[in-house]
């Protein structure tokens, strides 16, 4: 939580939550096709113009864009980016981000198919305490499979397993300032 000058907490709201309606059109989450008139593209204008003016304004922009860009593959406006310029910054960077399975998450699939090896470590991981029968469920697989996984896992060289290193704060605002064509956004604690 921001803190202020005294070192008392302060509390901070997005201005994309004060300003929903506008982070929250549905003209935001996709490009348009061309044959879209004059008067829908004027609107989608209007909000991204909004929505701009927000985001430089929000003293949270900087967190949003790293993890917008880095940790989560989110859809619409965000940080001041769309959606294909989060994807240019990430090409520049050279990271790739899995966007969520929505259905593993809620437990939902279809009868016989292939597990991912990677989906069965990323569930153990962000769930260490669950149980692996609750993992099987939500991957709509055996006990035994998802045990399979797991040892395979367990056994890999350690060299393999070496978490990919995240770029830092600064290469993502250095990025962003090029994709998009502003200058770099303030650094974290200026924004905070």
């Amino acid at each position: 939580m921001p803190t202020s000058s005294t070192g008392t907490a302060e509390i901070t709201t997005a201005r994309c939550v004060e300003l929903a309606s506008v982070f929250q059109d549905p003209l935001l989450e996709e490009p348009l096709p061309a044959s879209a008139p004059g008067a829908v593209r004027r609107r989608q204008m209007g909000l991204m113009s909004a929505a701009q003016t927000a985001c430089r304004a929000c003293p949270l922009t900087v967190d949003c864009l790293y993890r917008a860009v880095v940790e989560y593959d989110v859809a619409g406006y965000v940080a001041g980016t769309t959606p294909s310029q989060r994807a240019q910054i990430r090409h520049r960077l050279g990271i790739t981000v899995e966007p969520e399975n929505f259905d593993t998450l809620a437990g939902i699939s279809g009868r016989h198919h292939q597990v991912n090896h990677s989906e069965v470590v990323r569930l153990r991981n962000a769930h260490p305490d669950q149980s692996l029968e609750m993992l099987a469920q939500r991957l709509g697989c055996s006990l035994s499979t998802v045990k399979r996984h797991l040892r395979r896992e367990r056994r890999k060289p350690s060299a393999e397993t070496v978490t990919p290193t995240h770029p830092t704060v600064n290469e993502v605002l250095t990025a962003a300032a090029v994709v998009v064509g502003t200058p770099s956004a303030p650094s974290r604690s200026q924004a905070a």
